[in-house]
């Protein structure tokens, strides 16, 4: 029995227009129905092939603002999101969550700005996100503000964190997932998809489907880098400077 707090995503493409670009990403056209049965999804696939834009449209379609934040924030700096969202139906578990959170490496500093700004009001914790780097302030924000039984979507959240840190948010990730936690993260990061028990969805070669940890780019490329460092170096480098 699925019990997560998103059990899947249908989509409507008879409200998607015909020119519309989302017909032209491989990945999702044509796709009714994307199911999640675990804790954690990871989307993985090259630049453009479509992850981000299915979660943004997942986050919108959910309630949170496009930029991120919680639920509560409510501001715009910039609206790019796609009509994606206004197609898509979430299924929902029985279970309801009363807290959550979308990350986006890219309006981060947005995010922080209005932080800082909500926090002015009665009752407010100011994070001073501004205060710290970039990754410490992505560490302090997964540290301070994912709860358990919460739905986190996360647009890939190693942008700014060490390898060192990347396996502090693992850590954190696992042990929420294990207090009714749902996580719905887009990565490069071959650290964070080593989670154990977790759902990898590619969105390479066609239509989003599941595959293994080590079927993923993130994982193959970083092991072939890093066991043949020289060879590969040696080959691209010399091949560069005979252009």
């Amino acid at each position: 029995m699925n019990t997560q707090l998103i059990n899947g995503v249908l989509i409507d493409w008879a409200k998607i227009s015909e020119q519309s670009y989302l017909r032209n990403i491989n990945a999702i056209s044509g796709i009714n129905h994307i199911p999640f049965d675990h804790s954690v999804t990871f989307f993985v696939g090259e630049n453009g092939s479509g992850k981000s834009t299915l979660l943004e449209a997942i986050a919108v379609a959910y309630g949170f603002n496009p930029e991120g934040g919680t639920r509560n924030y409510n501001f715009s700096t910039y609206d790019s999101h796609s009509e994606l969202c206004d197609a898509i139906t979430l299924s929902r578990g029985a279970r309801r969550s009363g807290w959550g959170y979308f990350l986006r490496a890219e309006s981060f500093y947005n995010v922080a700005t209005k932080e800082e700004e909500y926090s002015r009001g009665p009752g407010g914790v100011p994070q001073h996100f501004h205060e710290k780097s970039h990754g410490e302030s992505f560490l302090a924000l997964a540290q301070n503000s994912f709860r358990p039984n919460g739905l986190y979507l996360l647009d890939e959240p190693e942008a700014a964190l060490s390898p060192q840190r990347q396996l502090t948010l693992l850590m954190e990730i696992h042990q929420l997932a294990g207090q009714g936690a749902q996580f719905i993260i887009v990565t490069h990061s071959p650290i964070l998809l080593g989670l154990p028990d977790a759902q990898i969805l590619t969105f390479d070669d066609g239509p989003i489907h599941p595959c293994q940890y080590e079927e993923t780019d993130s994982y193959q490329v970083t092991s072939m880098f890093i066991n043949n460092r020289e060879r590969i170096l040696r080959r691209l480098l010399v091949d560069e400077t005979n252009i």
